[in-house]
């Protein structure tokens, strides 16, 4: 697997003089141990939706997944922009702001592996099964997105400052 390297640069009005770009190994790190991570999505008249959910960070993406009939889910239908935000534990740390596009993962394979990724973070009460391109649980069916970032912000506390990651072409 390639590793994607992203353009970095510091926001020197949002930080202590003299704070430099934090690297992106550590962004990478809160994402993959969030506990809770919060979507903000868009309703079809304009109004945000924002609401918690369970994610994985795998193959250089968030992966999230949602009922069918969810308000989110209705959503990504009409604008699958997306912002995800994980904050750090208090006192410490980098709160993450991710700014992507969530693309539906309807393969089996790939969900079989989520859904081991899913157990494996968040515990046995987050199992599912795969069946017709979607998780399925005693609860009912839940489709699987996949966000890679586009533009990530860094927002670290101590020293305080705002590192920008950027993907894709310059």
């Amino acid at each position: 697997m390639t590793t994607i390297v992203p353009r970095t640069d510091v926001d020197v009005r949002y930080g202590e003089p003299g704070a430099s770009a934090r690297p992106w190994e550590e962004a990478e790190d809160a994402l993959r141990r969030a506990q809770i991570t919060w979507i903000s999505t868009v309703r079809p008249d304009g109004r945000p939706h924002v609401t918690p959910l369970l994610t994985v960070w795998r193959d250089g993406a968030l992966h999230f997944c949602t009922g069918a009939h969810e308000r989110k889910a209705r959503n990504l239908e009409t604008n699958p922009a997306v912002v995800l935000t994980v904050s750090s534990p208090a006192g410490g740390g980098l709160d993450v702001v991710v700014e992507g596009v969530a693309e539906r993962v309807a393969d089996d394979d790939r969900l079989r592996g989520l859904a081991a990724a899913w157990e494996a973070d968040h515990g046995p009460e987050w199992r599912f099964e795969v069946a017709d391109g979607a998780f399925v649980d005693p609860h009912g069916g839940a489709f699987v997105f996949r966000v890679a970032p586009v533009t990530v912000f860094g927002f670290a506390r101590s020293p305080a400052s705002q590192t920008r990651w950027r993907f894709g072409p310059a």
